[in-house]
């Protein structure tokens, strides 16, 4: 019998985030600061609008692209927050989450052997997603000194006559790292000259602490060549529903619609009639949630700190990156004697990169009460091992 598997498929590793969720479900006691997901609730309006609809019997496919209201109220948004202009008609795509307008972005613009930068620690999906589309991933280790940010010198290294797209994923799962106007420019002339395109992933663009979020497309030159990634789950504690989209020009749009037609064909019919609720009348439940995100953020940084542990300030998503290299252990050998004997659940570093060695993914999106008990455990087991 012949080999029934893809050699592509069985050469990509299976997430290492989800090992240590599975054990930590399994585990009395435990508790887990490794999974990336709202704490809170879905705002209650939010949900009743899904209910509504499904008491109206709105159960039927929309188009493939996604409801009509709801692709306006995103370019609606895209342009009041950010200051992006999308003709809701024909560069608008609904998906199921943030991961499926990824994957079919990827899809729609790689030939085989197509070049795509990956600036790592970075979103887990980025790299079998490019090897699945075919092209080849090119990794760049962004680096702690930088604060984990793309420099002009590291994009110029990394690009070849068979470069075609960068991923921008900022602000930044696991480091919490953003990238603003200033850290954006330099990069710019370099994309336009050498003729890249741009996956920006800015599905934290809410959840920024004291800064504003600046997306790429806004520079003069970049609209044309930047497919904005962005979604509902982290922004509105909409996880579950899976409701994403991307926005881009037009002749990239066309057939990332025509793949979303044939393999999945629309997003949840009553999770887009939520998602119209969420990005009209969501914006007093983002500011809630984003400042008892930071309240946890510097709380958390400040404790770390306290324990002699090295981590930057993370200005971005809900997540910090302290640095674990001073203890003399590799980040899975800390995770897995941390879960072992104090019960805390983090991800280690190389879960989003090599370059992620010496680090901890440590998420904040927990109660209060939550991290303190975790904060605990973590600085006896830091002392112990000081020791």
């Amino acid at each position: 019998m012949r080999n029934p598997l893809s050699k592509a498929v069985m050469s990509i590793q299976p997430s290492g985030i989800r090992k240590f969720f599975d054990i930590v479900t399994e585990m009395k006691d435990a508790i887990s600061l490794g999974v990336g997901e709202p704490d809170f609730d879905t705002p209650w309006h939010i949900r009743e609008e899904g209910i509504y609809s499904l008491e109206k019997g709105r159960t039927f496919y929309t188009s493939n692209a996604g409801l009509k209201d709801l692709k306006i109220e995103i370019s609606n948004y895209l342009k009041r927050r950010f200051g992006l202009e999308y003709d809701y008609n024909n560069e608008v795509l609904v998906t199921v989450g943030g991961s499926e307008a990824i994957d079919v972005a990827l899809r729609a613009m790689l030939d085989p052997g197509d070049e795509v930068l990956i600036p790592q620690p970075c979103f887990v999906s980025y790299e079998p997603c490019t090897i699945l589309a075919g092209g080849k991933p090119v990794i760049i280790e962004l680096k702690g000194e930088n604060e984990f940010k793309l420099t002009r010198e590291q994009l110029l290294d990394a690009i070849t006559d068979k470069t075609k797209v960068l991923f921008l994923p900022y602000p930044n799962n696991p480091t919490g790292a953003i990238m603003e106007y200033e850290d954006l420019k330099p990069l710019v002339d370099i994309i336009i000259e050498k003729d890249l395109y741009v996956i920006s992933d800015e599905i934290y663009s809410e959840l920024t602490y004291g800064r504003k979020h600046v997306s790429i497309a806004s520079f003069p030159g970049m609209k044309e060549r930047t497919i904005v990634i962005n979604g509902f789950s982290k922004s509105y504690a909409m996880t579950g529903w899976r409701l994403g989209y991307a926005a881009g020009p037009s002749v990239i749009m066309a057939q990332m619609i025509k793949i979303h037609q044939f393999a999945i064909m629309c997003a949840p019919t009553t999770s887009q009639y939520a998602g119209i609720e969420a990005i009209k009348n969501g914006d007093a439940d983002v500011e809630m949630m984003r400042d008892a995100y930071d309240k946890r953020r510097r709380y958390l940084v400040h404790s770390l700190r306290n324990m002699g542990l090295e981590c930057f300030e993370p200005y971005g998503a809900f997540y910090v990156f302290p640095c674990i290299k001073s203890l003399g252990m590799t980040s899975e050998e800390f995770a897995t004697k941390l879960l072992n004997e104090e019960k805390v659940a983090v991800v280690p570093g190389t879960a989003f990169g090599n370059c992620g060695e010496g680090y901890l993914r440590i998420s904040y999106a927990y109660s209060i009460d939550n991290l303190k008990i975790a904060l605990e455990r973590i600085g006896r087991f830091v002392e112990n091992y000081r020791k």
